[in-house]
């Protein structure tokens, strides 16, 4: 499923910025023109989620948040750099779903996106079990069987499965792994992940899986289709 993004930020070059990465994860951004009228936009677009500054010409963030919220459940993301306690208070008392101090890293921002968009729209949408190369990966217990041989995963090596799987075929970048694990509160970085990836290869080795997973350099990582 692609995403529509409506980005509520008179900084021209902030949301671009945002723009652009949201653009390389396959998700549809737009940003409002019209800071008088930012309901009819928002009627127009039909975002799955708002990004919305503070301070905006006209009316602030708080004003518009209040008026999303008369009619929808969207989820509502501030981003903002009046990060004191105060407003991050108030921001969730008008309704948001997160906020995001600016400045802040756009892989930071893309995850909690894909987090907040997955719990809004997901929940329950997966197969409580997916197959690659005769490896079962069961969702309900976090388990991967091959076999007779049932593999117990922790919980950073099942969402490193869970994701690689989803995308049997195809090569899954580094940063679309870290941004994964992001999403359970791991909070890792490449040297961790790297580490993740190779005790999850030396466990599928022992059940049989040797190769599970292929490395394409300077690229991903990729399970399936190799037989």
């Amino acid at each position: 499923m692609t995403y529509r993004v409506l980005i509520v930020e008179d900084d021209r070059g902030i949301a671009e910025a945002v723009e652009e990465s949201l653009s390389g994860w396959d998700m549809l951004p737009r940003t409002v023109t019209d800071f008088r009228n930012i309901m009819a936009e928002f009627a127009d677009y039909q975002p799955h989620l708002v990004l919305m500054d503070i301070s905006l010409p006209f009316m602030n963030g708080y004003h518009w948040c209040r008026e999303i919220r008369k009619s929808a459940s969207v989820p509502i993301v501030f981003i903002s750099s009046a990060s004191d306690n105060m407003n991050i208070v108030m921001a969730m008392n008008m309704g948001a779903d997160d906020f995001i101090a600016k400045p802040f890293d756009q892989s930071v921002l893309i995850a909690k996106i894909q987090a907040l968009l997955r719990r809004t729209y997901d929940f329950g949408a997966s197969s409580p079990v997916l197959e690659c190369d005769g490896a079962v990966l069961n969702t309900g217990d976090c388990s991967l069987s091959y076999g007779d041989q049932t593999v117990e995963l922790s919980k950073n090596e099942y969402r490193i499965l869970l994701t690689l799987m989803r995308n049997k075929g195809k090569v899954v970048s580094r940063e679309k792994l870290i941004a994964a694990l992001w999403e359970t509160d791991s909070f890792i970085d490449e040297n961790t992940l790297t580490v993740n990836i190779g005790r999850l290869r030396k466990k599928l080795d022992a059940a049989g899986l040797t190769d599970f997973i292929t490395t394409r350099f300077g690229v991903g990582y990729m399970a399936g289709g190799h037989k």
